[in-house]
């Protein structure tokens, strides 16, 4: 899929399940102490690309399909080392580019294929080194729940449970004189037991707005990126929010957002589903295929906003399960940029994160018409940001990425341009420190989306 960065009025392996001791105070000066997040020695790195579509291929599409290839911790962080994933690596099943993810120590991996006859089916692997991904378990289907394209992550319960959510095209409703009504999609919430393969529980439900915004158009477009909170009783789920022009009940691309929104559910019954808005934060909180939502060590979920009028923010969610509107943390005014798009992102402990992210006035991409992407170092309790030392180039292409490895401070990125070799580069957290790693070879029109 192509994307186009749009201006808002057009339209790990983490570990922030591992809740580390931290001080922490009423004010946004939270963990000023720093905990060392876990190492797993003798841990895999696996590197996925992406496959440029075969027919009308777009470089950077990612739409021909996703390999993974893995490689250990010291071959990882070797310069001398090649790594040729699209010659050498286990083809994912999965028409387009696969939704990845990882155990938390590396050793299992997670798939359910996007796309195709087999769209919708989850797999489970022993990761084996190299090309060696053996199934284990069983194979199940979530299509008829959430479509053949679902949206879905894993839960940091220790591996447990993976939660993949869908909305269905939204209908225009009017009285029988052709009156506006609403728009609202039927919503789907399926919880996913991946130790055995099995499908936990499954919910559908119209989620209303409050009458005043449905009366105007807004309704909920997609759900993405659900999270569990610290006390494992509530689900958080990123929305994308579109607005019907009421008068033609046509979509209405340019409006002004009410406020980012999350539904919370209860977990794990999955009902009563609720609406919460954030007044820091005008734009969607879905991401696109990699986890938006992370709980932190001070116990609060931190959440990217996407197509945001302001450019991008990352806000807090407290332990009440409700935003936080004293918490102000704007990626435009931390890196001194206008209208900056978080593209992806990953808590990686200590209050401090790693962003992908585009602005205004970055490079286009001659070969794939997208803005360039870098990576940023955030402090969440300082709300500053700085740009990473890395070797940026034009057709550098981060919109699709999934996948950081964070182990110790070391935090494993894949980073290459469309169609160019790159490497493997380990970012220290807590100094912004750069590592060049592994070679990674590439093909004409393929990207990398990940390390886990």
């Amino acid at each position: 899929m192509k994307r186009r960065f749009l201006k808002f009025l057009t339209f790990t392996t983490v570990f922030s399940s591992l809740v580390l001791a931290t001080s922490c105070s009423d004010d946004d000066s939270k963990g000023n102490g720093t905990t060392e997040p876990p190492i797993t020695e003798g841990r895999w790195i696996t590197v996925a690309g992406a496959i440029m579509g075969t027919t009308d291929g777009v470089p950077g599409d990612g739409n021909g399909g996703t390999v993974i290839y893995s490689v250990s911790k010291e071959d990882a962080k070797d310069p001398n080392k090649t790594i040729s994933v699209f010659d050498n690596g286990y083809v994912v099943p999965s028409a387009r580019t696969a939704r990845l993810q990882s155990s938390e120590d590396g050793f299992t991996f997670f798939n359910i294929a996007y796309g195709g006859g087999n769209g919708g089916e989850f797999s489970k692997y022993i990761v084996r080194g190299g090309q060696n991904f053996s199934p284990t378990g069983g194979v199940v289907s979530i299509a008829q729940y959430a479509s053949a394209n679902p949206r879905w992550v894993k839960l940091f319960d220790g591996d447990k449970t993976g939660v993949a959510v869908n909305v269905t095209a939204p209908v225009v409703k009017t009285t029988e004189d052709g009156t506006y009504i609403n728009t609202r999609g039927t919503a789907t919430v399926l919880s996913l037991d991946m130790q055995n393969a099995l499908i936990s529980a499954t919910k559908s439900y119209e989620i209303a707005l409050s009458a005043a915004e449905e009366a105007q158009g807004h309704h909920i477009f997609r759900l993405d990126a659900p999270v569990l909170n610290k006390a494992g009783n509530k689900l958080i789920i990123g929305t994308w929010m579109r607005k019907t022009n009421t008068a033609t009940g046509a979509n209405q691309p340019e409006f002004e957002h009410l406020g980012s929104k999350s539904v919370v559910v209860d977990y794990p019954s999955l009902e009563n589903p609720t609406i919460i808005t954030s007044t820091v934060g005008f734009g969607d909180t879905s991401g696109y295929r990699s986890f938006n939502s992370f709980l932190a060590n001070d116990g609060s979920i931190y959440q990217a906003t996407q197509r945001d009028a302001g450019g991008s923010h990352i806000l807090r969610i407290t332990e009440n399960n409700q935003y936080d509107n004293n918490f102000v943390f704007s990626l435009d005014a931390a890196l001194g940029v206008t209208n900056s798009y978080i593209e992806n992102w990953r808590y990686v402990g200590n209050g401090i994160a790693m962003v992908m992210y585009t602005h205004d006035g970055a490079p286009e991409s001659a070969l794939s018409g997208q803005a360039q992407s870098f990576i940023a170092r955030v402090d969440l309790n300082a709300k500053t940001a700085q740009q990473i030392d890395l070797p940026y180039d034009p057709d550098m292409y981060l919109f699709q990425y999934q996948g950081f490895v964070v182990d110790g401070y070391d935090v494993y990125v894949t980073l290459a341009p469309v169609g160019k070799d790159g490497n493997i580069y380990i970012i220290n957290s807590q100094t912004g420190a750069v590592t060049k790693g592994a070679k990674l070879v590439n093909k004409p029109g393929n990207h990398f989306i990940g390390a886990f």
